[in-house]
């Protein structure tokens, strides 16, 4: 098995060749085809041509949030591990500021290291960074593996 590259900002996102790759390229395929027929069928055969139109639709629907789902409940127990995470290694100053922390900032400051994290919370806060930002900031990157 081959040594993963260290996460950093460049390299840190996800993609999922299934999803992503796959999943994408039969949208789209069907999206071509379902145009085609339309354009060939609608006046003959309007009651398919619906039909398809509508099983597309659903179709393209339960894909996107079949991924979207998962991301959200992730995005939760980013929030509450960061959440305790800051509550663990925060000074009292800051400590009483985490609720001031959008989940976007949360989600952003998973990466950095227990090291820098209470400098980049202080800036964050002070700067109302949003996710992009608080990541170009972070000096030693914390990976996250287990990420959908």
């Amino acid at each position: 098995m081959s040594e993963q590259k260290p996460q950093s900002f460049r390299n840190h996102s996800r993609f999922d060749p299934w999803f992503h790759g796959l999943g994408g390229v039969l949208l789209l395929v069907n999206l071509i085809t379902l145009i085609v027929f339309l354009v060939l069928h609608v006046r003959t055969e309007p009651l398919l041509s619906t039909w398809m139109l509508s099983a597309f639709g659903i179709f393209s629907i339960a894909l996107f949030k079949s991924r979207l789902y998962p991301l959200k409940a992730q995005d939760r127990l980013i929030r509450l591990e960061e959440r305790l995470r800051l509550d663990a290694l925060l000074p009292d100053s800051l400590r009483k500021r985490i609720p001031e922390l959008s989940e976007d900032q949360l989600i952003g400051l998973r990466f950095a290291s227990d090291e820098e994290l209470a400098s980049l919370v202080e800036t964050t806060l002070d700067k109302n960074l949003d996710r992009k930002q608080i990541k170009e900031r972070i000096q030693h990157w914390r990976p996250d593996n287990f990420r959908v």
